[in-house]
């Protein structure tokens, strides 16, 4: 089994070109099935408490890491359609975040980076 991104993307990509997908698999379209996976994740937390969230039956454990497998199937993709490197973003975008939300200035507050005094 795959146990790094790329060899996860490369399993991807060998799957869709299998199956002739990749003519279906633009930027746009992954972003949109992204969209609507993102979506079918919210609908096994939409009307639960927050105890209830942390507190899934096994069966809706599995339903919803199903959901997160065809988010993360549909991020790679996206990354590989674009040539981005999924790694280094996540290291830059958590870089600007350090940035915009010091954690002297923000423990424990969870407004937007907009609503702090600069």
């Amino acid at each position: 089994m795959p146990d790094s991104l790329d060899q996860l993307s490369a399993r991807l990509l060998a799957f869709a070109r299998e199956r002739d997908w990749e003519q279906f698999q633009s930027p746009k379209n992954l972003s949109m099935a992204l969209a609507g996976e993102a979506g079918e994740l919210l609908e096994h937390f939409q009307w639960l408490t927050e105890a209830q969230s942390h507190a899934l039956s096994e069966e809706k454990r599995r339903a919803v890491a199903h959901e997160l497998a065809d988010i993360l199937s549909y991020l790679l993709r996206l990354a590989e359609r674009l040539d981005i490197d999924l790694i280094a973003a996540t290291h830059e975008k958590i870089a600007i975040n350090e940035c915009r939300y010091p954690a002297d200035k923000v423990r424990g507050d969870a407004r937007r980076a907009t609503e702090y005094d600069n």
